[in-house]
């Protein structure tokens, strides 16, 4: 069991052009080019094979639509998938490792298109997850695990999840916290935070922060932090190591992805400040419901898909919203990235299977 703290004592206290969206059919390599996948999954083999930067190699973690197994070897996070022969494979981690997954954006209580059934892809994940032969440590859950609030969504959410039979750390999205900022999500998935969401915990050497983004948002607004939240944060990371590996979790993203639709946090700029004086940070979050990652020196950014439904690339549309896609294709949008990254001099090899494979 990981140690959860919040410290009630301290209570009162831009944008980048550069954002890949990762193509689920091919690979995209360290230095943002892509290449095609072979009908295995693994990459074709490039014309020219660079050398890789210490900072290029840390840029590519792993990250996965239905859910993401990180890893954590000595600081350095890799990614595997779940239920493939690769997975099996794959060496285990050495030493003092710790592997964990990322799930984001299951949306029980949606009925429309594309997915009318999301417990049903959700399931999916589940299962996955609970059959991989390396198994991780926890689960992560970055928010929207329901659609409109409801408990008999949470139910369903809980019930589904709890299958995985790994603890689950939860943070909320803006449809968990209508109507009641959020009172009915915390008591339930976070009943240890006195109602604020906000806490961290240490595991295996590695300390991990849950945020909260999705509180006092104006109508089309980005994510708020505000100045309680931050000022536990500093607090929280005062005294602490900088070799101390961060995790840092939340929904909406940090990093401004796309101000138009709401994409970022208004305030994330002022949370980074306090997370790049550490030698290795990894930030994950959902909202999005595709894959983007931004890297800035130490500080790694990456999104994960949905369990439920993809949305439209940022710009491409009149907003954010389900994406239409074909019913037969649906799972083929909600996949899986595999990462090896096996020396920081390497180049990683990003593959991705789906829920449809």
């Amino acid at each position: 069991m990981s140690d959860r703290t919040t410290d009630e004592a301290n209570q009162g206290a831009g944008n980048d052009r550069n954002a890949e969206t990762a193509d689920p059919t091919g690979v995209t390599r360290a230095d943002g080019t892509a290449t095609a996948a072979t009908p295995g999954g693994q990459p074709a083999a490039p014309s020219d094979a660079p050398g890789m930067s210490r900072r290029r190699a840390m840029a590519c973690l792993a990250w996965a639509g239905a859910g993401i197994l990180w890893t954590l070897d000595g600081g350095v996070p890799r990614g595997v998938s779940f239920g493939t022969q690769a997975l099996a494979a794959t060496d285990a981690p050495a030493g003092n490792a710790l592997s964990f997954v990322q799930i984001s954006d299951s949306h029980i209580g949606f009925n429309k298109a594309p997915n009318p059934d999301p417990a049903s892809t959700l399931q999916s994940a589940i299962d996955r997850i609970r059959s991989a032969p390396q198994r991780p440590a926890f689960m992560l859950h970055t928010g929207d695990v329901s659609h409109l609030s409801r408990p008999a969504e949470f139910d369903t959410a809980q019930q589904i999840v709890t299958g995985a039979g790994l603890e689950t750390h939860y943070v909320p999205g803006e449809h968990d916290v209508i109507g009641d900022d959020g009172r009915a999500f915390f008591a339930r998935f976070s009943p240890d935070t006195r109602g604020l969401g906000w806490y961290s915990f240490d595991q295996n050497g590695v300390h991990f922060v849950a945020l909260v983004n999705v509180l006092n948002l104006k109508a089309g607004g980005m994510g708020y932090l505000g100045d309680t939240q931050l000022a536990w944060l500093a607090n929280d990371l005062k005294g602490r190591s900088h070799s101390t590996p961060l995790v840092v979790f939340t929904h909406m993203p940090l990093w401004t992805v796309y101000p138009a639709w709401g994409w970022g946090t208004d305030d994330g700029d002022r949370a980074l400040a306090l997370l790049r004086p550490f030698g290795s940070v990894t930030v994950l979050n959902g909202h999005i419901h595709q894959v983007l990652q931004k890297v800035e020196g130490n500080v790694r950014m990456q999104t994960a898909m949905s369990t439920a439904f993809p949305q439209p690339a940022p710009g491409d549309g009149p907003g954010p919203g389900p994406k239409q896609v074909d019913p037969a294709q649906l799972r083929q949008t909600l996949g899986i990235r595999r990462v090896d990254f096996t020396a920081l001099d390497g180049t990683p090899l990003l593959a991705d299977t789906t829920l449809a494979s």
